[in-house]
């Protein structure tokens, strides 16, 4: 923000600071917690403490940020919490939308930094992974949990570990119980703290890097939320209306156990096998960019096929009693311009869904893009210079508390009823 927006909202700023900042312990961690947010908000290019201690003039001190943010035993979950509550009536969430996102790195001292692909770059880099949880609707989100990964080669009880990574465990304040987790369990794992903490949606949404693993949308089901998640083309299943079928009896041996007669397909034969003709015309939300839809925005279109399948694995297998795999949704989006379907998601809502309903929730991703995009540009979610476990954690939530005033005070200027983005 510039110095005379900051100073517009200052007194709000305040309100807000006051309130997520509730459980801190001592009078000094409210201040500089308030400092922080402060600093995270105003105009300026990097946001580590340095330079935005220079740029707070009286309250500019180095020392005190870089403690609070890094040493100072205060509870990011007892302020995510806060931010949870705080926004939960706002943006009035249709999905909990789960990603991850890398933080770039030149060194190898920081936490968990090792070289491991991520969307950020595009590439294998050397880089920090943070799984994220967002409260999301169609005109506003916010981040609320967050998770950073821990590499095999970090965790000492992984053959894979290195020694070097396992040595600096103790200087980056790494808590010996913490090993390596996958980050689909660390995102059901955020569902699980953020459902503690009262927040009860029952749509979960995330890409192909989490819906591709059987065990992330079985852990899903079985906390009795539904879901919509990306799986890439070569996930297997079988059409929905095939039924296993017991071979006959040669009479020696044991008996044969019913099984499907055909072998499972891939997610992408199945739409193609049923043909572009059966994709069907959807808009799911007006954009943000001057088109010709009624809003005076372009209109995001696309076309979509929606099938019922059985989705095939040994882990989904052996979750099910009998022979007959569950039936879900296989959402394929097939541009009429594209030979061949371009993108495909799982979802186990009710049969009767309709294709509309599937679509705004499978796009509904857009969003934690979208938060990533503003608080990594304009409030330094990747800027801390830090290399603790601790600071790390801190920092995070300090930016998404800086991303939620935003997001409050953006709300509180739009024009009643729209869906500003």
């Amino acid at each position: 923000m510039l110095a005379e927006e900051l100073a517009a909202v200052r007194c709000d700023l305040e309100d807000f600071a006051a309130e997520v900042f509730e459980s801190f312990g001592r009078a000094d961690q409210r201040r500089w917690g308030s400092v922080y947010l402060r600093g995270l908000l105003m105009d300026g290019g990097r946001k580590s403490v340095e330079p935005m201690a220079a740029r707070l003039g009286r309250d500019g001190n180095r020392q005190a940020l870089a403690h609070f943010v890094t040493s100072s035993p205060w509870d990011p979950a007892h302020v995510r919490a806060k931010l949870a509550w705080r926004m939960q009536p706002v943006i009035r969430p249709a999905a909990l939308v789960i990603d991850d996102t890398g933080f770039l790195k030149d060194g190898d001292a920081s936490a968990c930094v090792t070289r491991q692909y991520t969307g950020t770059a595009g590439k294998v880099t050397n880089c920090q992974a943070g799984v994220s949880l967002h409260l999301a609707s169609d005109h506003a989100s916010a981040a609320v949990d967050w998770r950073l990964f821990l590499p095999r080669s970090w965790d000492p009880a992984s053959p894979e570990a290195d020694p070097a990574k396992v040595a600096r465990r103790t200087t980056c304040g790494i808590p010996p119980e913490a090993g390596h987790v996958e980050k689909w369990q660390l995102a059901l794992d955020m569902v699980d703290e953020t459902r503690s903490w009262g927040i009860d949606v029952p749509v979960a949404v995330a890409d192909g890097g989490y819906g591709d693993t059987a065990a992330f949308r079985l852990g899903l089901q079985e906390r009795g939320l539904h879901y919509v998640v990306g799986v890439s083309t070569t996930v297997t299943a079988h059409p929905g209306d095939a039924v296993p079928l017991t071979p006959p009896y040669s009479g020696t041996g044991r008996r044969p156990a019913a099984r499907y007669p055909e072998p499972a397909q891939s997610v992408k034969s199945l739409v193609i096998e049923v043909g572009k003709h059966a994709a069907r015309p959807v808009q799911w939300r007006g954009g943000s960019r001057p088109g010709t839809g009624r809003s005076g925005f372009k209109r995001m279109y696309s076309r979509f096929v929606a099938l019922r399948i059985r989705p095939a694995g040994r882990e989904i297998r052996k979750a099910v009693e009998g022979p007959e795999l569950p039936a879900c949704w296989l959402l394929a989006e097939w541009p009429a311009r594209e030979p061949e379907p371009v993108q495909f998601w799982f979802s186990n809502l009710p049969e009767d869904t309709p294709l509309t309903t599937l679509v705004r929730l499978a796009k509904l991703r857009w969003r934690i893009e979208h938060d990533y995009r503003e608080m990594k540009q304009a409030l330094g979610l990747a800027h801390f210079e830090g290399r603790t476990w601790r600071g790390w954690h801190h920092h995070v939530t300090l930016v998404s508390a800086a991303h939620a005033f935003c997001t409050l005070q953006r709300l509180a200027r739009a024009p009643k009823d729209t869906a500003p983005a």
